[in-house]
């Protein structure tokens, strides 16, 4: 997943028509890494987009690999389902969980990859401890809670030391993804800094051609990154 290096595009359906998804879905199938699935409960983040048997479907109709994002109140106890149910990765955020480690292990134990999300206000050290124990850093470049937002530059610092950090690991290499703001305008930026995987939403689904954003998506990140 990644451990060559490469660019991975992840877009995310959040702005896509969740009443047609299978289609939507399938417009970005052939040129996409995975299906970023963003799972919000209206408690951790202000808005609401899946319930856990919605998410199921979903994953069983996805061409393509499903990697969930989890801004919910109780990921301790919700996530290793979600790694249970099929989803290729299962990313939590380390400001609502109670037993990060345990987590990351039961995540894994159930078939998974596991990512940590950090928000912008949460510096990397919070999560240091834990970059050898899981597969993925998710780093927030926008507030979770909902799409179309702008992107953040100023997290670029956190994702160059993320990527610091990452390269002088003794594991298997981390993917470093971002997630928030992520357009043809600020790919270069994020790939840059040294993020490997990259979510898109509104800039691929609000777009007549998904699929044509996802590919310039990732030749403006490959260009980039250097790391």
């Amino acid at each position: 997943m990644g451990s060559d290096g490469r660019i991975l595009i992840n877009p995310s359906i959040l702005n896509a028509n969740f009443d047609d998804l299978e289609n939507e879905i399938s417009k970005v199938s052939a040129v996409s890494d995975a299906i970023h699935l963003d799972i919000m409960d209206n408690k951790f983040v202000p808005n609401f987009t899946f319930d856990f048997k919605r998410a199921i479907e979903i994953i069983e109709f996805s061409k393509l690999p499903i990697d969930a994002h989890l801004m919910i109140e109780d990921p301790d106890t919700i996530a290793p389902k979600y790694a249970q149910s099929g989803c290729k990765s299962v990313s939590f955020h380390f400001e609502a969980a109670k037993n990060c480690r345990q987590t990351i292990a039961d995540i894994k134990s159930n078939g998974a990859k596991v990512g940590i999300a950090i928000k912008p206000a949460t510096p990397l050290s919070a999560i240091e401890e834990f970059i050898d124990e899981i597969d993925m850093l998710v780093v927030m470049t926008v507030e979770p809670g909902f799409g179309g937002q702008t992107f953040m530059s100023d997290q670029m610092l956190k994702v160059s030391q993320a990527r610091s950090k990452i390269n002088s690991s003794k594991g298997e290499p981390v993917i470093l993804q971002v997630d928030g703001g992520i357009s043809l305008s600020t790919i270069a930026e994020a790939a840059l800094a040294g993020a490997n995987c990259f979510v898109a939403g509104s800039a691929v689904y609000k777009d007549a051609n998904p699929a044509q954003i996802v590919t310039k998506l990732r030749e403006l990140a490959k260009n980039s990154f250097n790391i």
